[in-house]
């Protein structure tokens, strides 16, 4: 509803412009009369229309705003073109205004600034191609030009004029309107709900004022037009129009202009109005011009445009169509895909695996304390991790495997037959963590559990195998997450664990409370210790049990704290273990005793010495040539060193596992199994792996003197490792009985507090033999 205030004006210009346009057509007065009621009732209906635009801009904003100043400078402009010639009719007395005038000019201004003024408003829809645009601007051009020229613009161009001054404008109006009219149709197909009112009056009035243009300019070649013509109405109509549309958009509340997403009727339809007709007047033009190519061009050119634009929406449906299936298939979030194609996918390579017997597997990964980034730093944080956390995933796995967020902070990832074994990529995905997150400004690290379960060959149907092989992923990353040890492979043990252990929530709150791992501030300063290599080593030397002579020394970590003072290796290295600092450990610890081995054999002394290997690093078939390199360019021999692996953790892929061990002893390092006996899987891996060494563990090393069991466990032990070749070493050697009964089982090397505790590098060149009977500790 138009409010009184603007209805009122409205009425009085209607009132007006009827009884103007009655008296143009019935010509009451005379010549003259009708001469001075044209003259004025166009200057009237000029400063109506300029001061009803400057009240829109007065309550416009910005864009719409500047649009409605443009509009009025054009309006101001046709006032003074109206006012010369009044001049020129009512002052000098002149029947006609000379044509072309200074008159003229001031009009021609007008559908400059009006154009520019329709560029400016704020409409459109904002999913369509400036491409697109631009092909709807050339339909219509191109429609309204073949309309213009066929109706009289031909005869004006061909008909020529007194002056090159006269023809220009002649063909200035036309095309002036041309491109003022195919603006106004292209901005109103674009107008909002909001808008359309306003701006199909616009329309209205730049078209009314457009037609009585080219009938004047038609008229005037020759000399046929007299003020008082009856399209002096049509531009009196057009002005009338202008206002109304000003005065409606001044009424209406004033709000931002949002372009809509979705497109209106009129936007597909209104471009398409003036070609029919153009088409027709254009046919029926050339058959009674068959010479004139000027239309036949045009027509030409309309239809290709026509063929060129639709070609075009259809590749944008098509395009569309893509992203709605992605938007289904896809988490809006992280561009991930989502637990369906995710499904769909492993379903999929389950069925290739029942064909081809290629290897599937799932990784399962869920973050750990994500619940903390939310509540410390809100969802948008939250959001910005997840969406940093799909990019580093991204980055570890190949183009063809799929990786999936299936909600809030879990992810899967789905491997086929890679050249990298599944527990390999799983360690990539730790390391990548290891580098902090940068959220609003915040560093936040940040740390995943991964839990691996490779398909066996299904026996059922590829639905129910994928759903079983996603479970047991599942359970491996709760074990993982539930032991804190980062990632795990699944086993058939796991399906025994009791449900309430393995609860995402009860994981996620035990993790919160810090149940076993340091908090993260700890974490945060061992991570800046690492990089800055403010860990040192101490070694702790073996002894041979046969001469008392040292047979090398094992490098053991220390992390000199600055307030908790010197932290041993248990206080920290499951912290980086759970946060996927062990690469970037082992590869310090490798680097600085290769350089203090170096530097004991600048002094003469030629220590072997041994470095433990988190287990899960095995399957890196970078490591071999890493540890190579890094003995190589230290002039080291790889002899001297021993790497050492435990039984205690749960080692990744065997085949692996094997494989890379034995690069390694084939470049000449050793291997040695440590901490024999205290897992599960001790006498399993003596079956798989070669080893050259192997070190008992204290806890059964320990009570050897007191207790009949641990004596036959310790020399079994022995035996057996002779048997398989295998150098044994007993460690937490406490005192010489121990020493001494470890002798007589004969065992080869002890290591202990007895012997030596740890010292530091600059005293190993000067550790002296443990002695027994005859120099000998026998």
């Amino acid at each position: 509803m138009l409010k009184r205030l603007t209805l009122v004006p409205l009425l009085l210009s209607a009132a007006a412009f009827v009884l103007f346009a009655a008296w143009l057509t019935a010509g009451w007065g005379g010549p003259r009369t009708v001469q001075v009621v044209s003259d004025v009732g166009s200057l009237f209906f000029g400063v109506v229309a300029a001061f009803c635009a400057a009240l829109a801009a007065r309550t416009s904003h910005r864009r719409q705003r500047r649009a409605w100043y443009a509009l009025m400078i054009g309006l101001i402009c046709w006032v003074l073109g109206d006012a010369i010639w009044a001049y020129y009719e009512l002052v000098r007395g002149m029947q006609v205004a000379p044509y072309p005038s200074l008159a003229d000019v001031a009009y021609l201004l007008f559908p400059v600034a009006a154009g520019i003024a329709l560029v400016l408003f704020p409409v459109g829809y904002i999913g369509q191609s400036q491409l697109r645009a631009v092909l709807d601007g050339v339909i219509v051009a191109g429609s309204l030009f073949a309309i213009v020229w066929t109706s009289g613009l031909y005869e004006v161009f061909n008909a020529g004029a007194e002056s090159a001054f006269a023809f220009l404008v002649s063909i200035a109006y036309p095309l002036t309107d041309l491109v003022m009219l195919t603006t106004a149709v292209l901005v109103l197909s674009r107008a909002q709900v909001g808008q359309r009112l306003s701006f199909t009056l616009f329309a209205a009035g730049v078209a009314a004022i457009a037609v009585a243009d080219s009938v004047f300019v038609y008229l005037s070649i020759d000399d046929d037009y007299a003020t008082g013509n009856p399209i002096d109405i049509g531009y009196a109509a057009g002005l009338l129009l202008l206002a109304a549309a000003a005065l409606v958009d001044w009424q209406s509340p004033q709000q931002e202009r949002v372009a809509a997403s979705i497109p209106s009727w009129m936007t597909l339809w209104l471009p398409y109005v003036p070609l029919p007709v153009a088409i027709g007047v254009g046919m029926a033009y050339a058959a009674r011009e068959p010479h004139d190519l000027v239309v036949l061009f045009t027509l030409a050119g309309l239809i290709a445009t026509v063929l060129v634009r639709q070609f075009l929406v259809l590749a944008e449906n098509r395009r569309l169509l893509v992203e709605v299936a992605n938007q289904a298939l896809r988490d809006p979030l992280t561009g991930l895909a989502n637990r369906d194609l995710f499904h769909d996918r492993l379903t999929h390579a389950i069925a290739l695996q029942m064909r081809d017997d290629r290897e599937v597997a799932v990784l399962s990964l869920d973050l750990d304390d994500f619940k903390l980034v939310n509540d410390s730093l809100g969802h948008s944080a939250g959001d910005a991790l997840l969406k940093s956390v799909a990019e580093r995933i991204l980055g570890c796995v190949r183009s063809a495997d799929t990786a999936a967020r299936l909600g809030g902070d879990e992810f899967a990832i789905l491997l086929e037959d890679g050249p990298d074994s599944p527990m390999m990529v799983a360690n990539r995905i730790c390391e990548a963590f290891e580098t902090p997150f940068l959220i609003d400004g915040h560093s936040w690290s940040m740390r995943a559990s991964v839990g691996v379960a490779i398909g066996p060959p299904p026996t059922g149907p590829a639905e129910l195998a994928a759903e079983s092989l996603l479970k047991n992923a599942d359970l491996a990353m709760y074990s993982a997450k539930r032991d804190q040890v980062g990632m795990q492979q699944f086993s058939a043990d796991m399906r025994l664990i009791d449900r309430t252990e393995v609860d995402p929530g009860r994981l996620r709150a035990m993790a919160s409370a810090g149940a076993r791992s340091p908090g993260r501030q700890l974490f945060t300063q061992l991570r800046q210790a690492i990089e800055q290599g403010d860990l040192t080593l101490v070694y702790q030397p073996k002894f041979e049990l046969s001469t008392g002579h040292i047979a090398g020394v094992e490098a053991l970590v220390r992390w000199p704290h600055p307030i908790r003072g010197v932290l041993a290796p248990d206080a920290f290295l499951p912290l980086a273990r759970e946060n996927g600092l062990m690469g970037a450990l082992t590869e310090m610890v490798l680097t600085r005793a290769a350089d203090d081995a170096a530097a004991w054999r600048a002094q003469g002394q030629d220590v072997s010495f041994a470095v433990n290997l988190f287990p899960l690093s095995l399957t890196d078939p970078k490591l071999a040539p890493q540890i190579v390199r890094i003995l190589k360019d230290r002039a080291v021999p790889a002899e001297s060193l021993t790497v050492e692996i435990t039984e205690e953790i749960r080692l990744g892929n065997l085949d692996d596992t094997r494989s890379e061990l034995q690069r390694l002893r084939e470049s000449g390092v050793r291997i040695s199994l440590d901490d024999f006996g205290c897992g599960y899987s001790g006498l399993s891996y003596l079956g798989e792996l070669r080893v050259d060494e192997l070190k008992l563990d204290r806890q059964f090393v320990s009570p050897i003197l007191d207790r009949e069991p641990a004596r036959v466990i310790v020399r079994s032990v022995i035996e057996m490792a002779h048997a398989l070749e295998i150098t044994c070493v007993a460690e937490g050697v406490e005192d010489a009985a121990t020493a001494q009964l470890l002798a007589q089982y004969g065992c080869d090397m002890i290591q202990g507090n007895y012997c030596s505790p740890p010292v530091p590098a600059a005293q190993v060149p000067t550790l002296s033999p443990v002695a027994g009977h005859d120099g000998a500790l026998r």
